[in-house]
């Protein structure tokens, strides 16, 4: 099924959400509760008080021009700014939205089968993939099959709903891998070995806190089981990643926790079991082919029009201004679009638009109506990216978004990344030239500064960025332009190259000056861009991004949910044995659970956990977990028959420990974690 088909819309779950809106504001649903309700259906806190951040997932990137239209409509209608922002991973934001409002923007986008669900908090996030994939000449498959595949797989799926973190997937059409499997949590990339076709797979990347590269954990796996992979990481993530120390609780940890070895032998624990729980079940299957020659596009979209593989068709890029667009814009696209007969649009890694499968003879047309809605095509220099900084953030420390617009990839065309605060949402470590913000003190006083980067990219053969000084915000823009000069008067073509092929402290020494503040300059540098006053870091209480998970048992119970359905599944392959270990898990899951909801010790084995439960909560619900535990430790050989009566044991008595749990907690919401 493609992206332009695809419905990841649930009108009741926004039904459930606005009953949340409302516990809420009666004072019936607490804070922490109400955030993580919010955050599970993308609607982020932002600094101002009262309004939020709504990001809508559009999967690879791919949208309509209804999609587009709606869009428009919920910045026109719900947004006090009325402006949609293009992220790096290819989603879209509409910050300024009053909570109230939230619904029914979800609705609006539910129309067009868009949806925000799982955009944020602990979840698989928005999938992201080559800017080109199904129509780039390189390309062995169109890759946006298999990522649509996974889009369905793990949306709403219960090992996706209380992860320790985030967890983020790329899909690449070939080696070159402009999806940038390096930098994910997962990167899946298209390749060949010994004529047959399939994939290599990726983990354990990321950036922000303590930067790491991915390890490949699948050199080859075929594309029937390619899934199996996938789901083996998120549940490698789920059991081992911690969920108590949130600066650590990203996949690239246990890496470092296991060593490259350890990791990959954990993996292939989960991988054996998700491959006999998900043999059965259907996977996409791409169309292969052989990759032809020409120019590679890099990260993002193309920077110029793109020949496609279709003879006679082309991409045409659109360039938005740090990456934000107008209803009217938006508006004037999905006209032009359905004035063409074309019926593609996509979001790029490099915050822009790619229009797909232009005729030669619509090119000066869609170049014209472009042009009345005050956009073109990129131009050498515009390649800046930047997150939201200051402007919405609450961990924004410098205002990226106003000095972006000011900065340039000179005649090289450099790619410029920009992030307020060291977590980079705008991949500073990736670019040619990435900056974060952070702030230093010089001579008593705090300094807005930007950490410099150089020379990143996360395609094949490429690397982190090298770490440069850090220099003064208002310095900040000297320093790139006189990185760039020294650049072309190197007369070498390849930025990468010629960074890397400098002395460790080459950089450090061209900037030196910049970076030295005396006493009788701080005035010069002690404002931020677009501040009239001196510079600040606010303490905000903290972001969101690691989201506000609900008690621990809630995690329990969303984790039982999944062994229920890998048990069910087994059942349907008649694999008994298997099925009946399931329910261990399950009891095991929530009898541990509710055990720790009562302050007990909650680790041991089944006949343990209902000791614990008869000393603390004793009644029927211990009598009934020691029964259905007993009947699994009876040695007994299981049928089809037997296991079915115990399933039905096993999912009776999670239905009243929801219950029993629910009656401790009365804002735990379980619903979607029980048998239906």
């Amino acid at each position: 099924m493609s992206a332009k088909t695809q419905n990841l819309s649930d009108l009741a779950e926004i039904d459930r959400f606005e009953q949340a809106i409302q516990a809420f504001n009666a004072g019936s649903l607490d804070i922490d509760r109400m955030t993580a309700v919010r955050l599970q259906h993308g609607v982020y806190g932002q600094r101002q008080q009262g309004v939020h951040m709504f990001r809508i997932k559009a999967p690879g990137g791919c949208m309509t021009p209804d999609q587009l239209d709606a869009v428009a409509d919920v910045a026109a209608s719900y947004s006090q700014k009325g402006i949609a922002h293009v992220t790096t991973r290819q989603s879209i934001q509409i910050h300024f939205v009053p909570l109230d409002s939230t619904p029914a923007a979800m609705r609006r986008i539910a129309k067009v089968g868009m949806t925000s669900r799982e955009a944020c908090s602990n979840t698989v996030r928005n999938m992201t993939a080559c800017g080109l994939s199904g129509v780039c000449p390189r390309e062995r498959v169109d890759v946006t099959k298999h990522l649509d595949g996974a889009v369905m797989h793990f949306l709403r799926n219960p090992l996706n709903q209380q992860l320790p973190r985030k967890f983020k997937f790329s899909f690449s059409a070939c080696e070159t891998d402009c999806a940038q499997a390096m930098l994910h949590d997962c990167g899946v990339v298209a390749v060949e070995k010994g004529g047959q076709h399939g994939f290599m797979v990726k983990a354990g990347g990321g950036l922000g806190h303590k930067p790491h590269e991915a390890i490949v954990v699948e050199e080859f796996i075929p594309e029937r089981e390619l899934l199996f992979s996938l789901e083996a990481l998120v549940a490698l993530h789920n059991k081992y990643s911690d969920r108590t120390k949130r600066a650590k609780s990203r996949i690239k940890f246990l890496v470092e926790r296991f060593g490259e070895q350890g990791f990959v032998e954990k993996y292939r624990e989960e991988f054996e079991r998700t491959r006999e729980a998900l043999a059965a079940q259907a996977y996409p299957q791409g169309e292969w082919r052989q990759p032809g020659g020409g120019e590679i596009p890099g990260p993002g979209a193309p920077r110029k029009l793109f020949a496609q593989r279709q003879a006679g068709l082309s991409v045409l890029p659109v360039a938005l201004p740090t990456g934000d667009m107008t209803p009217a814009q938006m508006r004037g696209i999905a006209a032009l679009l359905r004035a063409h007969g074309l019926g593609e649009i996509r979001t790029t890694q490099d915050q822009n638009l790619s229009i797909f499968n232009v005729p030669q003879a619509s090119v000066a047309a869609l170049r014209g109506g472009l042009a009345e809605l005050g956009l073109h095509e990129p131009v050498a220099g515009d390649d800046v990216v930047a997150c939201p900084g200051t402007s919405t953030c609450r961990l924004g420390i410098t205002a990226s978004p106003v000095i972006a617009p000011q900065l340039s990839g000179g005649k090289a065309d450099l790619r410029i990344r920009v992030s307020g605060c060291h977590n980079g949402c705008a991949q500073p470590e990736t670019g040619d030239i990435g900056i974060y913000g952070e702030g230093k003190r010089l001579h008593g006083k705090l300094v807005p500064h930007y950490q410099m980067y150089f020379a990143g990219s996360g395609m094949q053969n490429g690397a982190l960025a090298l770490k440069g000084p850090a220099l003064p915000v208002a310095r900040i823009k000297q320093a790139i332009e006189r990185v760039q000069e020294a650049h072309l008067a190197s007369g070498a073509a390849s930025f990468f190259t010629w960074a890397r092929a400098q002395a460790p402290d080459y950089f450090k020494q061209l900037l030196a000056d910049l970076a030295d503040v005396k006493a009788e300059d701080l005035q010069s540098v002690m404002r931020d861009y677009g501040d009239a006053g001196d510079f600040r870091v606010l303490n905000m209480g903290g972001g969101e991004c690691a989201g506000v998970s609900q008690a621990l048992i809630g995690a329990n119970f969303f984790e039982a949910a999944h062994e229920r359905e890998y048990r069910n599944a087994l059942v349907f392959q008649r694999k008994y044995d298997e099925a009946a270990h399931c329910n261990e898990a399950i009891l095991r899951l929530l009898g541990s659970g509710i055990v720790q909801l009562l302050e007990g010790a909650h680790d041991g084995d089944l006949n343990q956990l209902a000791a614990q439960l008869r000393q603390l909560a004793p009644g029927v619900l211990a009598d009934e977990f020691a029964q259905v535990a007993g009947s699994l430790a009876s040695g007994a050989e299981i049928d089809a028959e037997a296991l079915a009566a115990i399933s039905a044991a096993v999912d009776n008595w999670t239905i009243k420990a929801a219950a029993f749990a629910s009656q401790k907690d009365a804002q735990l919401d379980l619903a979607e974690a029980l048998p239906k």
